[in-house]
């Protein structure tokens, strides 16, 4: 079997796909700057820079200044600031040396702002799905989005139980008690296409809207391996026994703060036991009925995940043969 699984920056080779999409949530131009977050001076300082600007959110909402074609979702501080004031202020790091932050509010006062004109509020996920903002900034949005939830989360220390102190520009929790550091964390995810040389395994989930297949997916478990990840999920979700496991691409994945660990699997067996308590349905899928949903020509109306999504990348590779099996 050979395997090529890089993720080609490049012009489709099939053009009746059309050009690669660029994964959501990922090539983030910002430079984050770990070494100001310790600095309180320094962090100080970026706040009056004339130049800094801010991602307001509220729990699920994001707020955005409305525009045409393209909202704005970069604020100044002190408009921020306006809006209602932080929750916390995360320290996201610089672009071009222009300082940027995250602004949290309560996701109460983010309702609140739903009735102003000038404003659009809504979720990442349609932002990302519908492309209401500029790529660039999804990557700044994703990051402040997942240190924010944390923060919400985590205010009071599980060693000790008092109330915990935000530090290092938004990137630790103190505990004033028993000294204990918190950090944010990421929860690692196995997000995988198992396939054979003509077709490949979806499945579907009863979130998913009516007509949508995608790859399997599920949380790396303590102690595991992105590949017995892979395989252990394939094998409890659709019965489906799998060999060789190649890495393909990662994503960030800021609902609530996961990395989405994208993989193909060899197939090694064909008979499908769904598990109902994970799945709604799975099956396999010929190349020519994926091609259909791709383009959105399927007869039935079937689809697969937006660009947005690594799914959709995992997929569309496997259908380009960037991973073949010989």
């Amino acid at each position: 079997m050979k395997w090529s699984c890089e993720f080609a920056r490049r012009m489709s080779s099939r053009p009746d796909l059309g050009p690669k999409p660029r994964l959501g949530y990922s090539d983030s131009r910002i430079k984050r700057a770990a070494e100001l977050r310790a600095d309180t001076a320094a962090i100080a300082a970026l706040t009056r820079d004339p130049r800094a600007g801010a991602y307001v959110i509220g729990g699920e909402w994001i707020v955005m200044r409305k525009g045409s074609p393209l909202n704005e979702p970069l604020f100044t501080l002190s408009n921020a600031q306006a809006l209602s004031t932080a929750t916390e202020t995360i320290f996201l790091g610089l672009l071009d040396g222009a300082p940027r932050f995250g602004h949290g509010m309560s996701p109460q006062a983010a309702d609140t702002l739903k009735g102003r004109d000038d404003l659009h509020v809504t979720d990442l996920r349609s932002i990302a799905v519908q492309g209401l903002v500029a790529p660039d900034h999804l990557p700044p949005i994703a990051e402040a989005k997942a240190v924010l939830h944390w923060h919400a989360r985590h205010r009071f220390c599980p060693n000790c139980g008092v109330a915990t102190r935000l530090v290092s520009g938004g990137w630790r929790r103190d505990c004033p008690q028993c000294k204990a550091e918190h950090f944010p964390r990421t929860d690692p995810v196995v997000i995988m296409l198992a396939a054979d040389r003509e077709r490949c395994l979806l499945g579907r989930s009863p979130r998913f809207v009516p007509t949508m297949w995608s790859c399997l997916a599920g949380y790396v478990e303590p102690g595991e391996s992105i590949e017995d990840a892979v395989r252990r999920e394939t094998r409890e979700e659709a019965g489906i026994t799998c060999g060789r496991v190649a890495y393909f691409a990662s994503q960030p994945w800021p609902f609530p703060t996961s990395l989405m660990i994208g993989c193909h699997a060899e197939a090694l067996t064909h008979e499908i036991v769904v598990d109902r308590e994970e799945l709604e349905d799975a099956r396999w899928f010929s190349r020519s009925e994926i091609e259909t949903m791709l383009m959105r020509k399927h007869p039935e109306g079937l689809s697969t995940p937006p660009p947005v999504a690594i799914a959709h990348h995992i997929i569309r590779a496997w259908i380009e043969d960037e991973i073949s099996f010989d």
